[in-house]
């Protein structure tokens, strides 16, 4: 493994720390390029799994023993590291652990949106959302009588930042933005769009899924408000995510879930809540995947952020300079030399993409088919559905080869 951001990635070390990438599937190896869904997880993360059950597994702040004030600790530790990550200086105030992102968007619409959203107010956010935001904000504003408008995409795959200034008004409670779009690639300018939201007054919500695995992030330079990330695509465990909120935010919304845990004291008449984070962390939380996820992060600081930034860009550029071989594949978002997420959605004429799915399957190389969770993003490019292969830090330019040769048989075939 690269111990240094300076260094080239040694992805051949890395690839021997995930054992799923041994399988294979009719005598052929694993080409596993569905990165942008699920990562595959190392062994240091596998174990510190392991290991928690096999050593450490109780409940947390509920018991005096030595299991749980141990369990306690390590979970209580994990949200410091997962801010210092994010660069969230306010460590686990400012850390909530939610199990994914999509939960992390439901938790702000329903503590902040449907208290503080009515008639007259404005959503903005973007043609390229993925359903976790556009189907929560779309709901929230029938629910709270608020309006939704959405900032164009251009033909290149960008954001219409003129039309973005156009949007954002006095009028506008709230931005919400992907970072990195999980269809297009298309990194977007999230610190401007924090700028404007806050030059009116409104707050900004940043969707970091395919972001926080793959770069740099830090929160405090971003100027985001709410910022969230799923741990299954940072090489963690699945059923674990988290939620950043600047800390006097976060101290006045309401809870999204009640329960245990997330209270100070209760009676027969009425309840107040905990401190942060655990107000909105109701019930037994995901006590191992916490303590995982922290394992993950440790893991991918190891290797350097930066560095499997530009190990994906490197990638995803061969991807295009491959593709281009060919006159029938047509590729959505930034072009070759543009910079862009370590992801490559397609399409082929005459061939659907889940035809590709299925022939690429029979190579044992795994990519996604469909719209990508941005069906109307499809439907405005007049697309029914893309393939699209995406990639981490264990994935060759080999592996690559390989996918283009299975689509170039599957071109064939349907020729």
């Amino acid at each position: 493994m690269a111990t240094s951001e300076s260094d080239i990635i040694d992805v051949e070390s890395i690839r021997a720390d995930f054992p799923i990438l041994e399988r294979e599937f009719g005598g052929e190896q694993l080409v596993y390029l569905d990165n942008a869904a699920t990562t595959q997880t190392p062994e240091p993360v596998i174990e510190t799994i392991a290991d928690y059950y096999r050593h450490t597994n109780a409940n947390i702040h509920r018991g005096l023993h030595q299991l749980s004030q141990e369990a306690s600790v390590a979970y209580e530790e994990a949200h410091d590291r997962l801010a210092e990550f994010i660069g969230a200086s306010g460590g686990r105030k400012e850390m909530i652990f939610t199990r994914n992102t999509t939960e992390s968007e439901n938790l702000i619409a329903y503590s902040w949106g449907l208290e503080e959203l009515g008639p007259g107010d404005e959503i903005v956010t973007t043609e390229m959302e993925h359903h976790s935001s556009l189907v929560t904000w779309q709901q929230i504003a029938k629910r709270t009588g608020a309006d939704i408008r959405y900032i164009r995409v251009t033909e290149d795959g960008q954001l219409d930042m003129d039309h973005a200034a156009e949007l954002i008004t006095d009028d506008t409670e709230l931005v919400s933005v992907v970072h990195v779009s999980n269809t297009l690639g298309t990194i977007n300018p999230v610190r401007e769009l924090a700028d404007l939201a806050h030059d009116h007054d409104a707050y900004i919500f940043v969707d970091g899924a395919q972001a926080v695995p793959t770069m740099p992030v830090d929160v405090e330079a971003i100027d985001a408000d709410f910022y969230a990330f799923s741990g299954h695509k940072m090489a963690g465990p699945t059923g674990i995510g988290g939620l950043y909120g600047k800390q006097h935010l976060l101290e006045e919304m309401e809870p999204f879930l009640y329960g245990g845990e997330m209270i100070r004291r209760v009676t027969y008449e009425d309840a107040t809540w905990n401190e942060l984070p655990w107000k909105y962390e109701a019930g037994t939380p995901a006590i191992c995947q916490g303590i995982a996820l922290a394992e993950a992060a440790d893991y991918l600081d190891d290797i350097g952020l930066e560095a499997i930034e530009r190990h994906e860009n490197e990638l995803a550029q061969y991807t295009l300079e491959r593709f281009a071989e060919f006159d029938d594949i047509h590729v959505l978002g930034p072009g070759k030399g543009e910079q862009r997420g370590g992801l490559v959605a397609f399409e082929v004429e005459d061939v659907h993409a889940h035809d590709l799915s299925e022939i690429l399957n029979d190579y044992a190389v795994a990519i996604r088919a469909g719209h990508h969770c941005t069906q109307p993003l499809h439907e405005k490019l007049g697309i029914t559905a893309t393939a699209r292969a995406s990639f981490y830090v264990y994935n060759t330019k080999a592996e690559i080869d390989v996918m283009v040769e299975a689509l170039d048989d599957a071109r064939q075939l349907f020729a």
